[in-house]
């Protein structure tokens, strides 16, 4: 089965069945000593950028907001391997629409969906239809929608689980918001900086 690390802040590793390494916007946390083979960055601020921070396997490819959303009308998709990745809308007043983007990714029969530095989006409401098994929605309330609007996306959403992350900016985690969107949102899963989950 797939295994995912919540590294702190908004960084993820995954890690599938057949042993395909993705990093999602690498920055914070322990966990970069396995070699990727697919980082995706989901914009340019630096806390979302160290693709360098790890060894990179010979196939590795760096998918960024750039490569994925070439244009204000395009969101690609596109399949790495065992591993196919969408583009999605992201967008607040600190990240522009053109851009930011998040990430649907779909591997070992799941599909997970990385938010990246959002708040509500339009695509949320039509991600009902997904059938997402695991949603990571930011919840800092400063540079991103607060854990209030979180849970009321997570509920827009619908996934199986529903994850807080980037709850205080550059810190690897925030416990008393993990605890409040506990409270707020449907289908809630803390995992703690540092934790890994089998999918």
């Amino acid at each position: 089965m797939a295994e995912l690390l919540y590294q702190g802040h908004g960084s993820l590793r995954l890690i599938t069945e057949k042993g395909t390494v993705v990093y999602i916007d690498p920055f914070m946390g322990e966990g970069y000593d396995v070699p990727a083979n697919l980082i995706l960055v989901t914009h340019q601020h630096y806390d979302h950028t160290a693709t360098n921070k790890m060894p990179h396997a010979v196939d590795c490819v760096v998918w960024q907001n750039g490569d994925s959303h070439p244009d204000a009308a395009t969101y690609l998709r596109k399949r790495f391997g065992d591993v196919t990745v969408e583009a999605t809308e992201a967008y607040n007043d600190m990240h522009p629409k053109e851009q930011c983007v998040g990430y649907l990714v779909e591997v070992d029969g799941l599909r997970l969906y990385f938010a990246g530095d959002t708040s509500t989006t339009d695509q949320m409401r039509t991600l009902a239809e997904r059938s997402i098994d695991y949603a990571f929605l930011p919840g800092d309330g400063i540079y991103n929608m607060d854990v209030a609007e979180a849970a009321r996306c997570a509920a827009l959403i619908g996934a199986t689980h529903n994850v807080p992350i980037h709850l205080k900016p550059v810190k690897p985690y925030g416990e008393s918001e993990a605890r409040r969107f506990a409270e707020l949102a449907p289908n809630a899963l803390l995992v703690r900086a540092g934790e890994v989950i089998t999918l």
